[in-house]
């Protein structure tokens, strides 16, 4: 038995450190290709001083990366080396004896404990790299914010689904893995669906994009491109970035556009119905679709 644990624990640590180095390998390669000169076919495009600047915070953000993954990769091999697991799993076992009680407590633990240790790097992200290249707009007051909901919602979903799973099992044992695919299956098309009208609001807020050019001018484009399209909406993300960008979510009758305030500040009618093309294409050719069923 002690062979087999053995084996296991190797295979384990093996797996770590191959995704690690693999990640790192393909990191640096990514990095070996950026070049600081603008290529010729797309000076018409770019301003000098903007392609170098975002050559700049490329590189910052893949040297951080390096930073950010090697502590998280040191921190696992501590878990597993020092019982960090069993330690959280004996704690979780002196307050309670509930199996599903157990379980949420375990790896709440785990998550807290995650978020803490990687916070630090969350504010110098946040207030030091962000605010150096000139995209943060958050506060203190909602980074914060941001913590505390995130952890709120973290329990009340991560918790639900990770309770019902155990409870599929205590009530199955072999077969709860198909109750628990069926589950999750559902919560995915669930969250695909309502997502923008249940959990962003909590975070941002959205209000219908009024009428006028640009509306028209989506609304024209999404009638040549044969996509039905009822919901157009503006979200308040400069509260966070000055970073533009826009998506698509929900499906069926649930799906919307949403257009980041930045963008709609910073781009033309024609640019911003550009960005809206390459999101509709991911429609017409079912990449939402066929992700969701890959995921399931």
């Amino acid at each position: 038995m002690d062979t087999m644990y053995n084996t296991v624990f190797i295979v384990i640590i093996a797996i770590i450190l191959f995704n690690f180095i693999l990640e790192r390998i393909l990191g640096i390669l990514n990095s070996s290709r950026l070049d600081s000169i603008l290529p010729d076919e797309v000076k018409d495009v770019y301003e000098p001083e903007q392609y170098q600047k975002s050559q700049d915070y490329k590189k910052t953000n893949d040297r951080f990366s390096i930073i950010t993954s090697s502590y998280s990769l040191l921190i696992i091999l501590l878990m597993l080396f020092w019982g960090g697991f069993s330690i959280a799993d004996n704690i979780a076992r002196g307050v309670t004896g509930h199996p599903v009680l157990v379980a949420l407590l375990f790896f709440g633990i785990l998550m807290l404990a995650s978020d803490l240790i990687n916070t630090p790097f969350s504010v110098y992200d946040t207030f030091v790299i962000e605010e150096k290249f000139g995209f943060n707009k958050t506060t203190v007051k909602t980074f914060i914010l941001d913590k505390l909901k995130g952890w709120l919602l973290g329990a009340l979903i991560g918790g639900g689904l990770l309770a019902l799973v155990i409870w599929f099992y205590l009530q199955t044992s072999n077969l709860f893995w198909i109750y628990a695919w069926i589950a999750m299956a559902a919560f995915m098309i669930f969250m695909n669906m309502f997502y923008s009208t249940l959990i962003v609001p909590l975070f941002n807020r959205q209000t219908p994009l009024e009428e006028g050019e640009l509306r028209d001018a989506i609304q024209k484009f999404c009638e040549k491109a044969g996509f039905k399209l009822q919901n157009i909406f503006v979200i308040d993300g400069s509260k966070r970035s000055t970073k533009a960008n826009a998506y698509f979510s929900g499906l069926g009758a649930k799906k919307r556009v949403v257009l980041f305030d930045t963008l709609i500040q910073d781009m033309s009618v024609n640019e911003i119905v550009a960005v809206l093309a390459h999101e509709i294409g991911h429609y017409k050719k079912r990449h939402v679709f066929i992700g969701i069923i890959i995921g399931i």
